[in-house]
């Protein structure tokens, strides 16, 4: 592997340094060099929409567990994962974890699974996260807490039953995709998808009755909702227009209000989408077509590298999505980007990619520099809808003095946090209460937490966090690792 193609963030120890490394790779991308004083910091100050009190800016972002029972419960690593997400800081919870509303759905065999049966172990993971941030923020600490479960159909990418054989369920057929599923993909038919609307409705009841105050209807990373936003040369209703296109979320948002009113909605969506990439035998990740022709992405951005003028036409897709969603009351957005199974230098910027990935064919600055500019220009443009930014991980350090940057200027209305969170779910915490960052636990982005699951192993950071450096799987995932070393 060979990462020394960029400078890592780590390096970069200054102020004048980061700022220097950005301004000579016309990388745009604002931060303050300093952070104020933890009593006037914007990320302490509430956020306040209607009968919703949130109380700090920090969000945790909704991961995929490979930790669950092959029922679909979660195990003491998921409980442990989402009491260290309750003890961390943040006010806004968006999920905490992808949970299936069905079987085949599933992205692993050991995804959460939201049924009948697993209804009750999920109501106890909830009440454990806000236990955790009661004991470490007082009795009451709660009331400013806003808590949801990001609800999922794996489509393309379901592979429920063993971890190694995928069971594509598809939403419309993609020439590239399609090429990388040996055994064929099943075409999802508008029966099928008429059933899984109301097992989304469904899944969504069960997650109002067991205290959850929103449910996020997954529209991002490639997985079902986020294909079918693509499905132009679909036939039946729903595919080719827009209308079609959006006929499914809006389906399960109606269904929703229907079934329980007082059930918050919001919508996790990758706004913009790239072309797939595949590993060139030198390591950087190329990609496989052009953007000229390809129509089976939503928002698709220039691989050859993207200016303003070709971000805002890529971006013209997701005004019109935004737009329908605002009219139909669905003002609660968190924007994220591609897919990490086919563009993950998009979705989430790494200088260490897994073990079956690609090396970055960018300074994942840039990709963290995209994604926060995607999310400053819609909040400016629907100032009225509640957004969540994400990709911070990757500034390391300098992740406060950004995220307090965009909170200032407008740009983003919650600062998102995800792998950060595996290593060092304490971060928020620190931040608001004026303490130096812990430093040994800030994420590197290793990319063990997705090697890993890749492999069939347990989702945790496996280089930073102590219980999984001494977990079974730690020599496992070494072992595996070895070769993409050579």
């Amino acid at each position: 592997m060979n990462d020394a193609r960029y400078v890592r963030v780590a390096a970069l120890k200054t102020a004048d340094l980061f700022r220097r490394h950005l301004e000579s790779s016309g990388i745009d991308l604002g931060f303050d060099d300093s952070l104020l004083p933890a009593v006037e910091s914007p990320f302490r100050q509430p956020f306040v929409d209607g009968p919703v009190r949130v109380g700090n800016r920090f969000c945790v972002l909704p991961m995929e567990g490979w930790d669950g029972t092959t029922a679909g419960e979660p195990s003491d690593l998921t409980r442990r994962r989402w009491q260290r997400f309750g003890a961390g800081g943040a006010k806004l919870i968006w999920g905490g974890e992808a949970v299936a509303v069905r079987h085949d759905g599933r992205a692993n065999p050991n995804q959460l699974l939201m049924s009948e049966r697993t209804e009750p172990a999920l109501a106890s993971l909830r009440d454990e996260l806000v236990t955790a941030h009661r004991t470490r923020f007082g009795p009451n600490a709660d009331g400013d807490l806003y808590l949801g479960l990001q609800l999922t159909h794996s489509g393309r990418f379901s592979r429920p039953n063993v971890w190694n054989r995928p069971e594509p369920l598809a939403a419309h057929l993609n020439p590239i995709l399609d090429k990388r599923f040996p055994g064929g993909v099943t075409l999802m038919k508008d029966e099928d998808i008429d059933r899984l609307i109301d097992d989304f409705i469904d899944a969504a009841r069960r997650a109002y009755a067991i205290g959850f105050q929103f449910v996020d209807i997954k529209h991002c990373h490639g997985y079902f909702g986020h294909e079918l936003l693509s499905a132009r040369g679909r036939e039946g209703r729903y595919g080719g227009s827009l209308e079609n296109r959006t006929r499914f979320l809006f389906a399960v948002a109606d269904g929703i209000r229907a079934a329980v009113p007082g059930l918050g909605i919001g919508v996790r969506l990758s706004v913009i989408d790239s072309v797939p990439y595949r590993k060139t035998a030198d390591g950087p990740g190329e990609p496989e077509t052009t953007t000229a022709g390809y129509r089976h992405g939503f928002g698709v951005i220039d691989e050859s590298g993207v200016d303003r003028a070709d971000l805002d036409q890529a971006l013209e897709e997701g005004r019109e999505l935004l737009r329908l969603l605002q009219s139909r009351g669905v003002r609660w957005v968190c924007l994220t980007a591609g897919s990490p199974y086919y563009c993950p230098h998009v979705v989430r910027p790494a200088l260490f990619p897994p073990a079956d990935g690609y090396e970055p064919p960018e300074d994942p600055l840039r990709g963290v520099a995209r994604q926060i500019r995607v999310t400053a220009t819609l909040k400016s443009e629907f100032p009225d809808m509640v957004f969540v930014g994400s990709a911070y991980t990757y500034l390391q350090e300098w992740l406060p003095n950004v995220g307090q940057y965009t909170l200032r200027h407008g740009m983003t209305d919650f600062v998102g946090l995800g792998r950060m969170m595996l290593s060092y779910p304490d971060l928020a915490a620190d931040v608001l209460e004026g303490r130096p960052l812990t430093r040994k636990v800030v994420c590197r982005t290793f990319s063990d937490c997705t090697t890993g699951p890749r492999i069939g192993l347990v989702s945790g950071c496996y280089p930073l966090d102590p219980h999984y450096v001494a977990h079974p799987h730690a020599p496992i995932l070494k072992e595996a690792k070895a070769p993409a070393r050579t």
